[in-house]
């Protein structure tokens, strides 16, 4: 039986969606490969009578994604996948559109872990997921739903890691396509993308001068490399903290100073953290840092900055200013915290730019009508992205900016294809 999105919906309130609407029409103004696959879909209704669950941050560029899958023929059901992240009058809009929207900005964890149960009890036979929620709570709490379910694909880094403990494990028990590692996805969305949407949130947050501080990068994966690349942008002095020998190598090379967080814990004037580990910034950490240090973290969960031992140390906790909470410590030194340690770009900000999320969407998109295709073939198992998926993106993209590239020529690819030097 056929949803009512209005009656069955949880969202804030109906009345927001006039602002709701404006936003994703933005948006969608800026989104030409999306919108070129929105074409496809409604020629071909690659999702005719399938009912599809997505857990994104719930903002204008996941709300078009919901449309454009809408569009393909599929019944469609949202929640957030952070409780700061949800713009209620985007989930009003969607809602108004025709999608039943179970998300609210700030909901306490119980209602926010209840919307997202609600969302898997519509009965999903395909999921979008942002860090693994939807599967994990598939696997754990509600495996009588899981025999509905053809397949998923899956947003980030730390949702991929999940996945793969569970395949590793034998658990998983239907196939994923790991849409964070495409090309089309890390090289753009995780550098670029967070590098820029990162800043946003800081800055509008803070509204402090970045030229001259020290900002501390935390990790030095796709994400970490567009956070330092944009902060030297900014004019910051950069210091990277790295466990990995090869990437804390790459990032010297690339022009950035390098040493272990007890050192760079002390010179720090901005921290961001982006690991997709816990505790990366903890109790003994905070001893030595400067007085008025700011935090801040852009990975999936708030467990990397290291907040109970931050409370432990302080005597009193307020806020400051809307997202920056003031840690005033026993011995008189201040530290702030931005949006909780949550997503810093998404919960203080809007997330990465719409032509950047273009194509990740793009990919969600593809990948859906994929696995959804294939399930029978591929397996219990996290799946590559098809690389002629990757690139048929990428040359939607290049058409989208009126870009031309080469093309080799017959003799050329048998040159390349043969052992031989003539």
């Amino acid at each position: 039986m056929k949803l009512n999105a209005v009656d069955n919906s949880v969202i804030t309130d109906i009345k927001l969606a006039p602002q709701g609407h404006l936003k994703i029409d933005w948006v969608k103004a800026h989104m030409p490969v999306l919108n070129r696959i929105r074409e496809q879909f409604e020629k071909e209704q690659p999702f005719k009578g399938l009912k599809v669950a997505i857990s994104l941050h719930l903002e204008a560029k996941t709300a078009y994604l919901a449309k454009v899958v809408k569009a393909g023929g599929a019944e469609v059901t949202i929640t957030g996948s952070n409780p700061l992240s949800t713009q209620d009058d985007v989930c009003a809009a969607l809602v108004e559109d025709g999608i039943t929207v179970f998300a609210k900005y700030n909901p306490d964890p119980e209602e926010y872990k209840e919307l997202m149960v609600k969302t898997l009890e519509t009965k999903p036979d395909l999921v979008i997921d942002d860090g693994g929620d939807l599967v994990s709570i598939l696997h754990s709490e509600r495996q009588d739903l899981l025999d509905q379910v053809r397949g998923g694909a899956e947003e980030t880094t730390t949702g991929i890691l999940r996945l793969k403990a569970m395949e590793k494990e034998g658990e998983l028990k239907f196939p994923v396509v790991a849409v964070n590692d495409a090309f089309c996805k890390y090289l753009f969305d995780n550098r670029y993308g967070t590098g820029q949407s990162v800043w946003d949130g800081i800055n509008r947050t803070t509204n402090l001068v970045v030229a001259g501080k020290t900002v501390v990068v935390v990790g030095y994966g796709w994400c970490g490399r567009g956070v330092a690349m944009r902060a030297k942008g900014l004019g910051a002095n950069v210091i990277v903290t790295e466990v990995d020998a090869i990437k804390a190598v790459e990032a010297y090379m690339d022009g950035f100073q390098v040493m272990s967080m007890d050192e760079a814990a002390k010179l720090g004037d901005f921290f961001v953290t982006v690991t997709g580990n816990k505790d990366v910034i903890r109790g003994q950490h905070y001893k030595v840092m400067k007085d008025g240090a700011i935090l801040s973290n852009a990975g999936h969960f708030d467990i990397e900055v290291n907040k109970p031992e931050l409370e432990e140390q302080s005597s009193s906790i307020r806020t400051v200013r809307n997202n920056i909470e003031e840690y005033a410590l026993k011995d008189g030194r201040k530290i702030y915290l931005l949006a909780e340690g949550r997503l810093v770009n998404l919960a203080a900000g809007d997330g990465h730019p719409a032509e950047i999320m273009d194509m990740t969407f793009a990919l969600q998109a593809m990948s859906l009508k994929y696995v959804n295709e294939q399930y029978k073939n591929i397996g219990n198992k996290v799946e590559s992205v098809p690389y002629e998926l990757d690139e048929q993106v990428a040359r939607i993209k290049l058409e989208s900016l009126g870009i031309n590239i080469d093309a080799l020529s017959e003799e050329q690819k048998s040159y390349l294809e043969s052992w031989s030097a003539h």
